[in-house]
């Protein structure tokens, strides 16, 4: 059984106004609250109970320049499964909220990352069409308590609920902890890039349609 509450910003007439949205999202399995500002300073304050997790979405919040409140309550006596992904559909769910109509966004951002041997690259489209096309091969099949398979998983849940299509390349690496935080590093900068507000096209849906 899932209920999820998306609790409404207050509308504003500034169109310069900052993108914040906060969802919870209770079931069975998990319990969690997330607040995000896009156009904040980075700062975070993550309790996943996944130490590595927590240190990858502050990664997010760092380079993307987003304010990220995460609170999650999991079932990790069985294992982190539910966790990862069910953040990813909540942080989704955040971003979709927060953007809004996307007028005036740049929409599309890429990033390369590199650390030491390892280099990766994530390129992104706010279209409002969920697609996760990701090629990985991570050398360890865990980084502290988080099971790389789960990475997959959390940016799965992401794009189906933040309506966006992401491509992520691991193209170099041998270090499984340093090809994760290229991952993350390059998804949050992308971010920043896609989100940036692009004073040519202030209030202007970045799209040919008229719409995303």
């Amino acid at each position: 059984m899932t209920s999820s509450a998306l609790v409404p910003s207050a509308p504003s007439a500034d169109p310069m106004a900052d993108r914040i949205a906060e969802v919870s999202r209770n079931t069975a399995e998990t319990r969690i609250s997330v607040r995000i500002n896009l156009d904040g300073t980075g700062q975070a304050k993550l309790h996943t109970g996944i130490g590595f997790f927590d240190h990858m979405l502050d990664q997010i919040a760092r380079h993307g320049l987003i304010d990220l409140d995460i609170d999650c309550e999991g079932d990790l006596h069985i294992d982190g499964h539910h966790t990862v992904e069910d953040v990813g559909i909540t942080l989704g769910q955040a971003f979709a909220r927060a953007v809004g109509d996307k007028k005036g966004i740049r929409r599309y951002g890429h990033a390369y990352v590199p650390l030491d041997e390892a280099l990766s690259r994530v390129v992104v489209d706010f279209s409002g069409r969920p697609g996760l096309h990701m090629d990985v091969k991570f050398t360890a099949g865990s980084i502290g308590q988080l099971d790389t398979q789960l990475v997959y998983e959390f940016f799965q849940g992401f794009v189906n609920h933040a309506g966006v299509t992401l491509h992520i390349d691991n193209l170099k690496g041998v270090n499984a902890h340093h090809q994760c935080e290229t991952i993350f590093k390059a998804f949050g900068r992308t971010l920043r890039a896609a989100l940036e507000r692009d004073p040519r096209s202030a209030g202007v849906i970045p799209s040919t349609k008229g719409s995303l």
